[in-house]
């Protein structure tokens, strides 16, 4: 688990294709490695990842095909600048939400209008997550914990104070950024508590093609 209380930027050295998945190396920047052992978890841009390999100023990782997949990967390359988090020990404050590191899908930042020494941010999120984003919730960008300050369909707004915009990669965000988000943990069991007792139903369906034809739905 972790917060979402960034430790430090790093950036991506090397992206090396390994079949269908990746073996990727950050450049960790100023986290502290003193601690990391292999079978770890950092969070790199939101994307809890396994430390395959490491160094005092380098951690390697594989990436699988389903992360690529659901994830800003795809479009990242050598150089690109990450967010970095060590996973939370026990003893540790929670300073942001509880952020699993599992990324439920990609939005795309609309607008960034400057108001002082801060940033308004709106971001579109795919549609199937507008459901669980609720004003002054929170919210995981990048691995960022943030507070949504509006929310206008599956669109959201954040304000970011210049700590943030310093800290860590939001700064550098442009129109058009693909950015990773995971919505509230809390609000996704909510969902599948409220099912109650259909919780245990399949949601599979038996209806086919074939049986629509064979009951008049459709023409053979």
């Amino acid at each position: 688990m972790f917060t979402g209380i960034i430790e430090a930027v790093g950036h991506i050295e090397t992206l090396l294709p390994k079949g269908d998945d990746i073996r990727l190396t950050v450049n960790v920047g100023k986290l502290d490695m003193s601690d990391v052992a292999l079978g770890d978890s950092i969070a790199t841009n939101g994307v809890c990842l396994t430390v395959t390999g490491f160094s005092d100023t380098h951690f390697c990782a594989d990436v699988s095909p389903e992360t690529i997949k659901k994830t800003g990967f795809a479009q990242y390359s050598a150089g690109g600048k990450v967010n970095l988090e060590k996973a939370m020990q026990a003893n540790a404050r929670l300073g942001g939400h509880i952020v699993s590191g599992h990324v439920d899908g990609v939005g795309v930042v609309d607008t960034i209008t400057p108001i002082d020494r801060w940033l308004e941010i709106w971001i579109t999120a795919p549609a199937e997550l507008a459901k669980y984003i609720a004003q002054k919730g929170s919210i995981t960008v990048d691995g960022v914990s943030l507070t949504v300050n509006e929310v206008d369909g599956s669109r959201f707004m954040l304000t970011l104070i210049p700590h943030t915009l310093q800290e860590t990669i939001i700064g550098t965000y442009q129109v058009g950024s693909h950015v990773n988000l995971e919505v509230d943990l809390i609000a996704r069991y909510l969902e599948r508590l409220m099912l109650g007792e259909k919780a245990a139903e399949s949601a599979r369906s038996d209806i086919s093609l074939d049986f629509l034809a064979e009951h008049g739905f459709l023409r053979k």
